[in-house]
């Protein structure tokens, strides 16, 4: 964990040098607990389990089609009866461009999760009480995959905004390890991104 961490920062450290094309964003997710790639619809329906995300991202290589892009992202999310969950990871990705205003975008990302049960969590002491036994919560890792669309609203702006929907695929891990090793997620984000620059200096 403490090699995540220490490769999470590095990551942090670096991207200070990128030059184009900066972003920052904000996302309203919901995730549901599932097998990749399934009960897609149940993202539209309850139990909802919200969250949100903040980003601020970058363009390793822009043209006038393609993007590769980097993205550092810190958000949160309630899984009710399980956990609270605060992620800390970056993406790598692939932007295509149909238009000056239509893309659609992939990306692979790694980072850290910080799980806090959502319930009491009992421990027994030597006078047969049980105790909160809670904490702070558990370290844990996670990789995910997103697949999304998006439509810059206003591409002549000084300051270009663009809407997005990503659909995620998150794994966490060691959720527990004896039983559920591998906890994964399916996720909906909608959301958006404003240029820190003008337009006219990315050209």
């Amino acid at each position: 964990m403490k090699l995540l961490i220490t490769t999470a920062c590095c990551i942090l450290f670096i991207n200070v040098t990128a030059q184009l094309n900066k972003q920052i964003g904000v996302a309203i997710t919901n995730s549901n607990a599932a097998f990749p790639f399934s009960k897609f619809g149940g993202l539209f329906q309850a139990p909802f389990h919200p969250g949100a995300e903040f980003s601020y991202g970058f363009n390793w290589k822009a043209k006038p089609k393609h993007d590769w892009y980097q993205q550092i992202m810190l958000g949160y999310f309630y899984h009710r009866f399980v956990q609270h969950g605060i992620t800390l990871y970056t993406n790598a990705g692939y932007r295509y461009k149909f238009s000056s205003r239509l893309f659609a975008e992939a990306s692979l990302g790694a980072g850290y999760l910080h799980s806090i049960p959502a319930t009491a969590k009992l421990k027994l002491d030597d006078n047969g009480d049980y105790n909160n036994n809670k904490g702070i919560g558990r370290a844990q890792a996670m990789v995910v995959f997103n697949i999304g669309c998006g439509y810059n609203v206003n591409p002549l702006a000084k300051k270009p905004v663009t809407l997005f929907a990503n659909y995620q695929q998150r794994i966490q891990t060691p959720f527990v390890k004896s039983y559920v090793p591998l906890l994964p997620y399916n996720s909906l984000m909608i959301g958006a991104r404003i240029s820190m620059k003008k337009h006219d200096d990315l050209k």
